[in-house]
């Protein structure tokens, strides 16, 4: 037999292959609620966050439900294991938490060195970009147009073309099932004005040409939207 191509795996796509196997296999039934989260996590050998992305993954794709303060129940399938009423989620899709991580770690460079580097044309960006945030939130929209523009404000006063195409791949990412899902746990007017103030601050840092100011309050912001997201899902899915 020929060799088949090999794909890398997402930690959490394995996660989610597994609970799908027990429930096409019975192990989980149809209308069961799944074992907590700290629960699967230990059994697994993996962390709580890598669960968390793989039950959302499942809930996307249809195979369970998230019923707020009580947790997750299988859901019943067709014969072929489908449901149409679920969206796939690419096997090469990133993490959403995951996601974050990588985030801080770059965004938090790209910062510092904007703060050494901005000329006013980006200053005035990023300021433009502010306002756009304030006029969707005001609309009761997600300010997400004025928010990658801030970002990529940003990266692009680095002046480096590599760091603005990775900038700007961790922007469309969050454009995927699983980020949009997530998001919609946590992302209220309330959480749209606590994310412009961080944003402020980084604006703040950087027109003060203050690298390490700039770098801890992007650093800042990144923490502060990871603890949104698992709050969120926790209040959930208590477990």
């Amino acid at each position: 037999m020929p060799l088949q191509p090999l794909e890398p795996q997402r930690l959490y796509r394995q996660i989610a292959d597994q609970l799908r196997a027990g429930m096409l296999s019975g192990e989980y039934a149809v209308g069961s609620r799944l074992p907590a989260e700290r629960e699967l996590a230990v059994q697994l050998g993996v962390s709580r966050p890598s669960v968390r992305e793989a039950l959302i993954a499942l809930e996307v794709e249809g195979w369970v439900e998230v019923r707020t303060g009580s947790g997750i129940y299988v859901l019943a399938r067709n014969q072929s294991g489908q449901d149409s009423k679920g969206t796939p989620v690419a096997a090469a899709e990133w993490g959403p938490l995951e996601l974050i991580r990588a985030r801080r770690v770059v965004e938090g460079e790209t910062a510092a060195l904007a703060a050494t580097l901005a000329q006013p044309e980006h200053l005035a960006a990023m300021e433009q970009s502010l306002q756009t945030m304030r006029e969707e939130a005001a609309l009761g929209q997600p300010p997400l147009e004025g928010d990658r523009a801030f970002h990529s404000a940003i990266v692009q006063a680095c002046g480096n073309a590599v760091l603005v195409e990775t900038v700007h791949s961790f922007w469309d990412a969050r454009r995927g099932p699983l980020f949009t899902r997530l998001g919609g746990y946590f992302e209220t007017p309330r959480s749209w004005r606590t994310a412009l103030k961080e944003h402020q601050t980084i604006l703040a840092a950087i027109r003060a040409q203050d690298p390490a100011a700039a770098r801890a309050a992007m650093h800042a912001h990144m923490d502060k939207s990871h603890h949104r997201l698992n709050a969120s899902w926790q209040r959930a899915n208590p477990s």
